[in-house]
């Protein structure tokens, strides 16, 4: 048996509880270290070459390939604070957030705001393609740079408003950087689990669905063999192999995000209802790592998006070599002759509509 002092009130351990306590704390302190140090690392790279590749001409006027800008632009600041702050605090016990109130607050309002913007452009994508997929005319005029240039800076503007609350209602308690306990609390809890989990999962699903349907039937009306042009669809009336590949790596990105961002709004949920009952030193240890590893596995979600794009177009793919090539290793561009002469693979203006 052993005795500990939380909160200024002293606790009798026994010896197994204390075993537990002390490795749920190193597993949470290496999966920080090491874990979330891979996941910078590999997510740094990704974003890099996700926006490199999504700026070539093949995507240019692509709004769909604009929120993919947007959403890896984004992961740069949610790899580089937001995840970086939480290795610091988990990996390396440094624990400057919990006694520097300035750094509380700030810190918590940006990691919300970093983490909600890429992912809400991905958000955004999944609409834009049930507008593109649109046999209705007037829908499809919602798919256009114009109308992605201006929901992407108003949702960036709109989550800077929205966790101001952050900065109001955020405070250091019993030795903890977290939101003031009571209705507060309760209605915290409650909006972070539908924002960052229920909210964008219905969204994905209902718009990824709709997408689908609007494709199947397009598939329905223009029958085996139909299309005007086999490289300038009719629109509305043909998907070019572009849009199709865009589609692709949207819905593979979705299921990503699903998976590794569906036990986050499951802890938040029990969190909320658990918020003032009273809990032992074990189950506060094992629902601080439960927690910890539900944020590990939004980070990892956002580092694949390079390589769930890459394994999930043909045209990705493509353009990143040619980027290599060109750019990296400054060799000339791989030429492909076809039926009208000699062309630059992967830099012709309509190689995305093949």
């Amino acid at each position: 048996m052993s005795n500990t002092t939380i909160n200024g009130t002293s606790i009798i351990i026994s010896d197994n509880q204390a075993h537990l306590i002390s490795l749920f704390n190193s597993l949470n302190k290496y999966i920080s270290q090491i874990g979330l140090g891979l996941i910078l690392i590999m997510g740094n790279i990704g974003s890099a070459l996700t926006c490199l590749v999504f700026s070539q001409p093949t995507f240019n006027k692509s709004p769909c390939a604009m929120y993919f800008i947007a959403s890896s632009f984004a992961q740069f600041f949610t790899f580089n604070f937001a995840l970086v702050t939480r290795m610091i605090h988990y990996g390396y016990s440094i624990t400057t957030l919990n006694t520097n109130l300035y750094y509380c607050k700030i810190r918590f309002y940006l990691f919300y705001i970093f983490v909600a913007v890429p992912r809400y452009q991905i958000i955004l994508a999944s609409i834009d393609r049930y507008f593109a997929s649109s046999r209705d005319a007037v829908r499809r005029q919602w798919s256009s740079p114009k109308v992605a240039s201006r929901l992407m800076i108003g949702t960036a503007i709109i989550w800077c408003l929205i966790y101001i609350q952050v900065l109001i209602f955020y405070d250091i308690s019993s030795g903890s950087c977290k939101y003031r306990s009571g209705a507060y609390g309760v209605f915290f809890s409650t909006y972070i689990a539908i924002d960052s989990g229920i909210l964008p999962l219905f969204l994905m699903l209902v718009f990824g669905l709709l997408t689908v349907k609007n494709i199947h039937k397009t598939k329905q009306r223009i029958g085996p063999g139909g299309g005007t042009n086999e490289n300038r669809p009719a629109q509305g009336s043909k998907m070019s192999k572009k849009d199709a590949q865009l589609h692709k790596m949207l819905a593979h990105q979705i299921t990503l995000f699903i998976v590794l961002n569906l036990p986050n709004p499951c802890y938040l949920v029990y969190s909320a209802f658990t918020i003032n009952t009273p809990k032992s030193s074990l189950r506060t240890t094992i629902e601080a790592f439960a927690s910890n590893m539900t944020y590990v596995l939004i980070y990892l979600g956002f580092s694949l998006t390079f390589a769930n794009f890459a394994t999930s177009s043909e045209i990705f793919r493509r353009e990143l070599l040619q980027l290599i090539q060109t750019k990296i290793l400054r060799q000339n561009p791989t030429r492909v002759t076809t039926g009208g002469g000699t062309t630059v693979r992967g830099l012709r203006p309509n190689d995305g509509d093949e």
